[in-house]
């Protein structure tokens, strides 16, 4: 398949995009003339720059292009393993001659596999959960496009091969038990080869190495890709993937050899079964629109498929369909997950069906345990709406939480772990059934125990180093404690109107806070929680703490924001805080733009919406920040904060002191204590840190100390 060179082990081979770049200039002849003598361009995040004549081509006119079938690869590179580790070269032309050539052999291969190369839909892009994807966008919208010719032509060997197995063992007289087990584990080596030869795999620079597709639960366009040469020693390569089976394997059969043979069952979570009660369900549900599990594993299926069909008649009956399994309209059942894409487009359908189809799933398992039997539910998403669903759900019911944990589950060294604030822990809830005599609760007496629940558990939990989003979600299991003893939580000052889920969780996240907000202020000591700071600035704090200056994804920061009464929207334009910062749009690739140096010539990258960052001090210049209006609120601390910044850059001493009277700045034991809280978020050395630290010190000269016996602080 991949020609080698005598002594040379060949890593792989790296590929760039290229496109036809149209001229928007001359007649129909010159732009053909131009589109010949132009092989690609330079991509950045808005487009690609045409290197002929300077031509920008926008994101749109790439998909379009992509549709239309224009776009192509170069070889760009080639990566050996030379005496002193990886060398990297350029392609020569027999080389990028027999990539081509794989192409005539195609037809070939696959006539004698069944249904052919994977000609099979791959799924479209859009919102909720269908966001993970952009393939489609681009023109890729077969499963066999997201191959190279080259890497098609090696899975259709090893899967033509792999099914002459079955032959070979049956002539040597193996059973049909040992026949289908073989023949599996080898499916399942091809599969896993297939996460490793596709376009979407990029090259490892740091570590000099293929990475694999799926990185993250996506199938997102890669620009530049690696093609790995299966028969080759590096990572990734067919034995090694064979390897990575058979260690299961050994594993599988030693961790099982002293325990009782498990009983699978594989049915609907709703469907009746003659199973009997049972003492314990563990469930790790659906994680609302995060995860298109069914989706991802097609990538895998339609591979399966064509290794294992003709094997047995219980293989062929579930490999019949095309593709896995998705929503079954007609029986109301199907994989639970919010993803318009299956309804039409319909959100606000896909929603419903997911809420509906939750609380059938808990229904189930309330029927299913003994009157002292346990539900444990464990569960992770940074969005408000996956929880208040969740929680709806396992009232509605009939559970109570009466026990929760958070516990770290994800490894620190995954992609999306290390470049943004994904949730590490999951949040373990454990619940009981509810009981039949349980009554009407009032919010007064809920809210008044969940804080009394809650108060404890968010030191230990503090003191046990969680953060970020894991901090606001674990104090969500305690909280419930209270809430979900009672079948309604009615309002004791609204008659006939009750306190929803949507609404406790919001009393809960404000809590957690402002918890979080006055270790922040106090520096991991003193006081617990504060008491009367403004919206926005405890929003900035809780952004600043956790991700400084840098992009965040949005993901955390929309959680961060409902828990302050506040939007993304509102903060990124009433409030002028934040910057969107990456993306093109929500369903490709998250890029993080380029942080920008101190200094007032430079101005905030826009982005999109994936990502966003706080803006400096510096690029917060509305004239009326740190103003109120006739008729609005006052304004946000750090608005006035950074007014004063400004101010003091201008080197107005008499603005600056008339600025404090006004404001009564000097006896406002907030503002002393968010002063030196940002004194110390701010890098040692810069501007930010000495204006405020001059601030500090102007503040004291001038013979008022903070008044921490106000009594702000609880």
């Amino acid at each position: 398949m991949l020609t080698m060179r005598p002594n040379e082990d060949k890593t792989g081979v790296v590929f760039g995009v290229q496109t036809e770049v149209p001229s928007r200039k001359g007649s129909t002849a010159e732009r053909r003339e131009h589109d010949k003598k132009v092989g690609g361009g330079t991509m950045s995040r808005s487009g690609i720059t045409c290197p002929c004549c300077g031509t920008i081509m926008m994101m749109e006119d790439i998909r379009l292009e992509g549709k239309a079938g224009r776009l192509g690869a170069v070889m760009t590179a080639v990566v050996v393993d030379g005496k002193n580790g990886k060398e990297y070269r350029l392609p020569t032309v027999d080389e990028i001659l027999l990539a081509d050539e794989a192409e005539k052999e195609l037809s070939r291969i696959f006539t004698d596999i069944p249904f052919g190369i994977p000609e099979e839909s791959t799924p479209k892009g859009g919102s909720g959960a269908s966001r993970a994807f952009s393939v489609d966008g681009y023109g890729l919208d077969k499963w066999y496009k997201l191959f190279t010719p080259r890497q098609l032509l090696a899975l259709g060997t090893f899967v033509k091969y792999t099914r002459t197995v079955r032959k070979v063992m049956q002539e040597e007289g193996y059973s049909q038990e040992w026949i289908e087990a073989v023949s599996a584990y080898l499916a399942g080596g091809i599969d896993k080869l297939t996460d490793y030869i596709a376009s979407l795999c990029t090259w490892h620079v740091t570590g000099e190495k293929m990475s694999h597709v799926f990185v993250r639960f996506a199938l997102p366009v890669n620009w530049d890709y690696a093609e790995l040469n299966p028969l080759s020693s590096s990572s990734g390569n067919y034995w090694a993937c064979l390897d990575w089976v058979s260690r299961v394997i050994e594993d599988n059969i030693q961790a099982t050899q002293r325990s009782i043979e498990p009983h699978v069952l594989q049915c609907s979570a709703i469907a009746e079964n003659d199973q009997g009660q049972v003492d314990v369900i563990v469930t790790d549900p659906p994680y609302y629109d995060a995860i298109p599990y069914s989706d991802l594993m097609d990538f895998f299926y339609v591979w399966l498929r064509r290794s294992l069909f003709g094997l047995s008649s219980t293989i062929d009956t579930v490999f019949h369909e095309p593709l896995s399994p998705k929503w079954d309209n007609e029986h109301n059942d199907g994989e639970l997950i919010d993803d318009s894409s299956r309804f039409g487009g319909d959100k606000a359908k896909s929603k419903a069906v997911y809420e509906d189809g939750m609380f059938r799933a808990f229904q189930a398992c309330h029927t299913s345990l003994t009157p002292e039997g346990r539900l444990v539910v464990v569960f992770a998403h940074k969005h408000p709406d996956a929880w208040e669903t969740l929680v709806s759900a396992i009232i509605r019911a009939g559970f109570v939480v009466d026990g929760s944990w958070p516990i770290q589950t994800e490894m620190g060294n995954r992609t999306r772990a290390l470049s943004s604030a994904a949730l590490s822990s999951s949040v373990w809830l454990v619940c009981k059934k509810r009981q039949a005599t349980a009554r009407p609760g009032w919010d007064n007496q809920v809210l008044q125990e969940m804080q009394e629940n809650i108060t404890q558990r968010l030191h230990d939990f503090w003191d046990a180093g969680i953060r970020g989003p894991d901090f606001v979600w674990a104090a969500t299991g305690p909280a419930l404690e209270a809430y979900s003893e009672h079948p309604v939580v009615k309002k004791s000052n609204e008659p006939g109107k009750v306190l929803s889920v949507s609404e406790f969780l919001r009393h809960v996240r404000r809590m957690v806070v402002d918890f979080v907000v006055g270790r922040v202020l106090s520096h991991n000591g003193g006081p617990d929680a504060v008491r009367g700071l403004d919206d926005v600035t405890t929003y900035y704090l809780l952004h600043r703490y956790d991700f400084g200056m840098d992009s965040a994804p949005i993901g955390p920061c929309i959680l961060y924001a409902v828990s302050c009464g506040l939007s993304d929207a509102a903060l990124t334009s009433r409030y002028d805080l934040l910057a969107r910062t990456g993306g093109q749009t929500s369903v490709e690739e998250e890029a993080v733009a380029d942080s920008a140096d101190e200094g007032e010539s430079e101005e905030q990258e826009e982005g999109t919406s994936s990502t966003v960052k706080l803006k400096q001090w510096y690029q917060r210049k509305n004239p009326s920040m740190g103003y109120e209006t006739l008729v609005g609120p006052p304004a946000p601390l750090i608005d006035q904060v950074h007014r004063l910044m400004h101010l003091w850059k201008a080197g107005d001493v008499t603005k600056v002191d008339d600025y404090l009277y006004t404001k009564g700045l000097g006896h406002n034991a907030l503002f002393h204590q968010l002063l030196q809280a940002l004194i110390e978020l701010a890098p040692t050395g810069s501007e930010e840190r000495a204006l405020l630290e001059s601030i500090s010190n102007h503040v004291a000269s001038r013979g008022v100390m903070p008044a921490y016996r106000l009594g702000l602080m609880e």
